[in-house]
């Protein structure tokens, strides 16, 4: 660890941070899974309503520099093609 005391405190910072960003990584994946699982029911505003949380956390995530841009919209375009594809092999 670092010497410096101000150095001492990013060390904190920088975990306290990684923490958080892993929870909010660890919400945007079971997000996508429920989707996922959603998308071989038939409750469809169930679906439309989880597609669109996934969306928004992905945005979010963006917003505050946890995700890239383009790792978010892989993630939105994937999820959706999916979902497409799930409901084609009924």
């Amino acid at each position: 660890m670092a010497n410096i005391k101000s150095a001492k405190k990013r060390v904190l910072i920088a975990e306290r941070n990684r923490i958080k960003n892993v929870a909010f990584k660890t919400s945007i994946k079971t997000a996508l899974k429920k989707v996922l699982e959603l998308a071989s029911g038939e409750d469809k505003e169930a679906l439309n309503a989880a597609i669109s949380k996934a969306y928004q956390l992905c945005d979010k995530a963006v917003s505050k520099g946890i995700l890239h841009k383009n790792t978010a919209a892989r993630k939105k375009s994937r999820v959706v093609l999916a979902v497409k594809r799930i409901q084609a092999a009924k």
